[in-house]
């Protein structure tokens, strides 16, 4: 069995055994739909190998992986509420199976919940556990307000959009390496390095979504490609285009975004301009910056190498995404 494999396993029997009440119904059954329905269980994932990276055991961590889980999915059911989300991982959205004021109150006990299960790491790392935690809970709710605000926006620039995503997606995927680190004795240093490899792996992994929300396989990707594009979503790709686009190109890339068209057809031309612009290429040149800055922070890591030599396996199958 893969160390991958071990981690799966452990995260899933944690979650099995994780016992809400029979009632009210209402409250606990949207909570349990939710952790069942899967996902890519990639953030506790993170805690796990970061424990047993520094100590060769991961069992430490369990608890806190299982915090970060939770919140992760409490996130999730609030941010379907507010993008009147009608599908999650191919199910219903709580907000459309139950009611929104459902979701937002069972969102709210998964809160509870994970502070909860967050608060069951070792004693020797509870207090800086807990303020990793907390911190990046408060960023995520920043990098969903900073999400929000730009849909009012017209004019967005790409530093701004990296931080969004940052807060939004990558310091939950840096915390869960620090937390993960934490729980195992590693010193401050090293699990800030820790932080710090998840974070931009973290932006480099969304910005690896924005490139397949246009270029992917949907059989592949899991998504309908081209959806940003309808939606009218300011991507790293949108918001490059904009700024480099000049005459009859910007004046198209105006009139493709100023509609709600959902014809496939505004896909195929504005794909076309992303071309013309060659957008892609600056986006993933971004990738390469951070997935470099990623591996640099665990090149630092003082750790025996047959352990990090995981952890570099799994960065490079992360970026390794069908495109």
């Amino acid at each position: 069995m893969t160390l991958t494999n071990q981690y799966e396993q452990a995260i899933n029997e944690a979650l099995a055994s994780m016992n809400f009440p029979a009632n009210p119904a209402e409250l606990y059954d949207p909570i349990r739909y939710t952790l069942e329905n899967g996902g890519k269980r990639m953030r506790p994932q993170l805690v796990l190998m970061a424990a047993d990276l520094i100590s060769g055991d991961f069992k430490s961590s369990i608890q806190p992986a299982l915090g970060i889980e939770t919140f992760h999915n409490f996130t999730l059911l609030h941010d379907d509420i507010m993008d009147n989300a009608p599908l999650r991982r191919g199910h219903d959205t709580v907000h459309v199976k139950w009611n929104s004021n459902i979701a937002i109150l069972s969102g709210d006990v998964m809160f509870v919940e994970a502070c909860r299960l967050m608060s069951a790491a070792p004693n020797h790392a509870l207090n800086k556990v807990l303020q990793v935690f907390y911190k990046a809970a408060i960023e995520v709710c920043e990098g969903q307000q900073y999400d929000m605000n730009f849909e009012q926006l017209d004019n967005v620039h790409i530093e701004e959009y990296i931080d969004m995503i940052r807060l939004k997606t990558a310091v939950l995927l840096g915390a869960s390496m620090q937390i993960g680190a934490l729980c195992a004795r590693a010193v401050d240093e090293d699990a800030a390095l820790l932080y710090d490899f998840g974070c931009h792996l973290g932006i480099a992994f969304q910005l690896m979504d924005d490139i397949l929300d246009v270029y992917g396989d949907p059989a592949k990707f899991g998504k309908q490609v081209g959806g940003d594009i309808l939606a009218n979503k300011k991507t790293y790709l949108s918001i490059q285009a904009f700024e480099k686009a000049e005459g009859n190109i910007k004046e198209a890339l105006v009139r493709w975004y100023s509609t709600r068209d959902l014809d496939l057809a505004k896909v195929v031309h504005v794909t076309e301009l992303f071309d013309t612009l060659k957008v892609r290429q600056d986006a993933e040149a971004e990738i390469e910056s951070h997935y470099a800055l990623a591996i640099a922070a665990l090149d630092k890591l003082n750790a025996p190498s047959e352990r990090k030599a995981h952890v570099y396996a799994f960065a490079e199958r992360l970026m390794q995404r069908e495109k």
